[in-house]
């Protein structure tokens, strides 16, 4: 892993709330980008699509906070995972959008590399969070260390 991630992933085990994640703040700012280009142009009047798009991008930043909520490293792993899913779903429509002239080439493959680079960031986090899954499943930044900061 590199330093960066490894920074990441040192700074989840200090968050005390989802909102402090980073791979959190990278898909909130996708679905500010998503909502915008699904508000105006031709893509508007696809309802269909529009909401298919928002709703898979809503649906990564929404399994990050629920699986953080959980307060299991186990369970946290398992919705980072199916935010995963939802960032693979939102790559696909991404390509959808290009396909349909929805979106530039070069929109599109600016926010497919961050769909790619938070999909990537999940994995790790994901790994990380299994691998030092302590036997009672329990995070113990946000139990044990919480009370000493």
């Amino acid at each position: 892993m590199d330093e960066i991630n490894m920074q990441q992933i040192v700074a989840t085990r200090s968050a005390k709330t989802f909102e402090e994640l980073h791979v959190f703040k990278q898909a909130r700012s996708v679905i500010h980008e998503i909502y915008r280009f699904t508000q105006v142009g031709p893509c508007s009047k696809d309802l269909a699509f529009v909401n298919q798009i928002r709703r898979s991008a809503l649906s990564i930043v929404s399994n990050i906070a629920e699986g953080f909520e959980r307060g299991s490293d186990i369970e946290f792993a398992r919705f980072l995972f199916i935010a995963r899913g939802s960032c693979g779903e939102m790559r696909a429509q991404l390509l959808i959008a290009l396909d349909q002239n929805y979106l530039g080439k070069e929109q599109h493959d600016a926010l497919a590399a961050k769909a790619k680079e938070i999909g990537t960031g999940l994995t790790r986090l994901a790994a990380y969070l299994k691998s030092t899954a302590r036997k009672n499943g329990r995070l113990p930044s946000r139990t044990a260390n919480s009370s000493t900061q």
